[in-house]
């Protein structure tokens, strides 16, 4: 009977709010993180925000995300990971880089990692100066894209299950839609609750 209890109460702890959908399990954290969330306006005043697509390497190959990476030893504080790692990624100088705020951190689903995302205000290089092993693109969109309904979307995507060596999980997935590209996991919940500041023009 208590082995019944026991698992009732972490299925009832799955459970997102009303929605009734369970979430998975996660691992442990095992690395804290950190991203820059570049934006900068254009000379006509279009706020544009700054992504990366990822090289097909890594747990996070191939996904458009913010620039960043894992903390190091050397960084003294989640601020510098980011700024570090944008640096290492796509030649953002760190003097060309005003922070506005530091974003709620948040915890991957099924990877592990703790991510310190930091709003930033940025100057843009004449060019991108990518990290080839790395980075594949740089990616500038601009805010009002995202202020379109049709950029929103959702999807079933089977994905590694939270408990190491079980099979993948079936899941539903929102995402923005970036040219031929999509914005989901971290990233996506990362820049869902910016977007309205942003598009509502807060800075």
């Amino acid at each position: 009977m208590k082995a019944i209890k026991t698992a009732i109460v972490r299925l009832l702890s799955r459970i997102v709010g009303s929605t009734g959908i369970a979430e998975p399990e996660r691992y442990s954290i095992v690395q804290e993180a950190a991203v820059l969330v570049p934006v900068y306006r254009r000379t006509d005043g279009q706020l544009m925000l700054v992504l990366v697509r990822r090289t097909e390497r890594g747990i996070h190959g191939g996904q458009i995300a913010f620039p960043g990476g894992k903390r190091i030893p050397e960084d003294h504080t989640p601020l510098d990971t980011a700024l570090r790692e944008s640096q290492e990624e796509i030649g953002l100088l760190p003097q060309n880089v005003e922070i506005l705020e530091h974003l709620p951190v948040i915890e991957t689903r099924t990877t592990g990692f703790r991510i310190h995302p930091f709003l930033a205000r940025v100057a843009r290089p004449r060019e991108w100066k990518l990290e080839r092993k790395e980075i594949v693109e740089v990616l500038e969109i601009p805010i009002s894209d995202f202020a379109d309904p049709h950029a929103h979307g959702e999807e079933i995507r089977h994905l590694p299950s939270a408990s190491r060596g079980e099979a993948a999980e079936a899941r539903r997935i929102c995402f923005y839609h970036v040219g031929p590209h999509k914005v989901w996991g971290a990233t996506y919940r990362i820049l869902k609750p910016l977007l309205p500041r942003l598009i509502g023009g807060e800075w």
